[in-house]
């Protein structure tokens, strides 16, 4: 348990489970990404204040006319942090970037297994396939080139799988024969030094003394994993944290009257989704997945557990998406047409299937559980029989991904403010491979050929037409039942100053203090 927070310099954020993994090649989910951004920098980075690609570890870059090729000028003297077994005798260079993609990337690479590695978001956005070469052109620049151009490339290169790790660490834990610990002690350059992890107890890092951006104002920073909201607002009113995400939405009035507490919101750039499982039957039949989508009330759902926080879906990107297509007709309530649907397909008295939950409270949803109760219910009234499963939040996605399922709630942050980062991430054929990010490994090569088609080009207005057309295929065809787009909360100590809530889902304390 840990003691209350009293060191004015060290920040205690009640976050809401265990980070899958802590080497960005490897990890898959939000509480992966809060851990790893305070100790690793990207090459560059999303602002959310300009809604812009700033420099980071790079400061700056250029882009040929034809879009295939971008060249990196790295910032000089950026600094590796050091660990009780391992001091860095060099600062960045181009070596480390070419080493962070191509242990993705080449799998004759002596990193390629290390950690049992898929490499899934590299693989999902199909790097591998994109990149032509990657070249060290002086120790401090860096040359991409394409096989295609790509218009998400950019973005892409500020999220987490494209992190810089430190070669000359690397090469250090191979001639001592620990090469696993490359993953599980991690060496970065980030403004945070990660110094331990204590499953389903906490990570604790320091603030990096060296950072090239300067050093954060808060001297410590701890992450205390505590899955239970009611739990994380209790310790939160104690003085055990200083934030937490994802408040019960029965305890918002409390919290919206307690003077030592503030309540952040934003509308989330987010879906909640029910995935269908097309290999295993019967959600091979679309005429069965539409059934099911039409037996479900989400208007009910909705306003039972988001109120007036949430609103339904119809579409897999959410409605901020410059992509978003709002002339589409969202499939019906209609337990009636439900059951006429099955019948025609071979189910007229239903069948038996399992319905995958999640086991914590996410931005996106806030009672998996409760969510998937009342969905079973609905899915009664047409004779089909759903029993609930789950399972820990550490491993529930990496399930999904590897298609354990057959119907599986879940959802979606985006990553970047490109629809690319929906669209294909988790609905690509690339992405329907065992592992990958498209869960309901539903591969339609005429939605494909359009999303690809849409990341060739840069021009917004062809861009649009062409996702717009891709989200008419996804509603007749259903891989998904979109269930809801969510407001997100956040809640602070008072003494908390300087902290933002970031569109995209993270939960970032690089310019975070408390005041004294």
């Amino acid at each position: 348990m840990l003691q209350k927070a009293e060191a004015a310099s060290t920040l205690v954020f009640c976050s809401e489970g265990n980070p899958d993994n802590l080497a960005p090649a490897l990890a898959r989910t939000n509480t992966s990404f809060d851990a790893i951004l305070h100790a690793y920098d990207t090459l560059v980075r999303f602002d959310a204040e300009s809604k812009s690609i700033v420099p980071a570890l790079a400061e700056s870059w250029t882009i040929s006319p034809d879009g295939t090729v971008y060249t990196f000028k790295l910032r000089p003297g950026v600094r590796f942090h050091d660990t009780p077994g391992y001091t860095p005798t060099r600062t960045l260079t181009s070596t480390d970037v070419l080493f962070s993609f191509f242990r993705q990337w080449h799998k004759d690479h002596p990193y390629h297994s290390v950690g049992n590695g898929a490499y899934n978001y590299f693989n999902d956005l199909s790097m591998g396939s994109i990149l032509k070469s990657i070249e060290a052109v002086d120790d401090l620049t860096v040359r991409f080139t394409l096989n295609r151009p790509q218009a998400p490339f950019l973005a892409n290169l500020s999220m987490v799988f494209a992190a810089i790790t430190s070669a000359e660490y690397a090469d250090t834990m191979v001639k001592r024969g620990t090469p696993e610990l490359f993953d599980l002690e991690p060496v970065g350059t980030g403004a945070f030094q990660l110094l331990s992890y204590q499953k389903d107890n906490l990570l604790q890092y320091k603030a990096f003394e060296g950072h090239w951006a300067g050093r954060p104002p808060l001297d410590n920073l701890v992450f205390a994993i505590t899955p239970n909201a009611t739990v994380r607002l209790n310790r939160l009113q104690a003085g055990e944290c200083h934030v937490m995400p994802y408040p019960n939405l029965t305890d918002l009035p409390k919290i919206r009257n307690s003077p030592s507490l503030t309540l952040l919101r934003q509308e989330g750039y987010n879906v909640a989704f029910l995935t269908f499982n097309v290999e295993r039957k019967p959600l091979d039949d679309v005429r069965v997945r539409r059934a099911i989508s039409m037996a479900i009330d989400k208007e009910t759902l909705v306003d039972a557990l988001y109120g007036d926080t949430g609103r339904t879906a119809k579409n897999p990107l959410p409605p901020t998406s410059w992509g978003y297509n709002d002339a589409i007709n969202d499939i019906p309530y209609d337990p009636k047409g439900a059951s006429q649907l099955l019948a025609e397909a071979g189910y007229a008295n239903g069948f038996e299937i399992e319905l995958w939950h999640m086991p914590v409270a996410r931005p996106y949803m806030p009672a998996g559980k409760r969510a998937a109760e009342m969905m079973a219910n609905d899915l009664a009234q047409v004779g089909v029989k759903a029993t609930l499963v789950t399972d820990d939040w550490s491993v529930y996605m990496k399930r999904l991904m590897n298609g354990d399922h057959q119907l599986g709630m879940i959802g979606w942050t985006g990553d970047n403010s490109d629809p690319d980062n929906f669209l294909y991430t988790l609905l690509s054929c690339e992405g329907a491979r065992k592992g990958g990010g498209n869960m309901g490994k539903w591969c339609d090569r005429s939605f494909d050929d359009i999303i690809i088609e849409a990341k060739q080009t840069t021009d917004v207005a062809k861009r649009t037409a062409l996702y717009h057309r891709a989200q008419e295929i996804f509603k007749d065809q259903a891989p998904w039942l979109p269930l809801a787009h969510s407001m997100v909360f956040m809640v602070l100590r008072e003494e908390v100053t300087g902290y933002r809530m970031n569109p995209f889902g993270l939960h970032l304390f690089h310019r975070v203090d408390l005041a004294q």
